[in-house]
């Protein structure tokens, strides 16, 4: 055994690595992401977004904040009302009329 372990060890270490890293990337992808365009109204703000659209995403408000900051180009957190936003949702808890009450 010991042979086995000297001559083949960066192999099983190598394939042991990977598994785990398979696991922890099918925990974090158990619901297809995708987007929706959110139209943002008078005085709301991007922590108003988060906590309206929590039950859509595995964010917590400010990984949410820093995500659709980033993908829509935002400085600063400032978002003006008429503005449409890119977010994330998650599928499997997300439905037709969720997406209305968004709007």
């Amino acid at each position: 055994m010991k042979k086995v372990w000297e001559r083949y060890s960066y192999v099983l270490v190598l394939f042991a690595v990977s598994l785990i890293f398979s696991a922890v990337m099918a925990g974090h992808l158990s619901g297809e992401e995708e987007y929706i365009t959110v139209t943002v109204k008078e005085g709301q703000s991007l922590w108003e977004l988060a906590e309206e659209l929590s039950y859509g995403h595995n964010f917590s408000k400010h990984e949410f904040i820093s995500w659709v900051e980033k993908e829509n180009g935002i400085i600063g957190g400032r978002i003006l009302a008429g503005e449409e936003l890119i977010v994330p949702i998650i599928t499997e808890s997300f439905n037709s009329t969720q997406i209305a009450q968004a709007d």
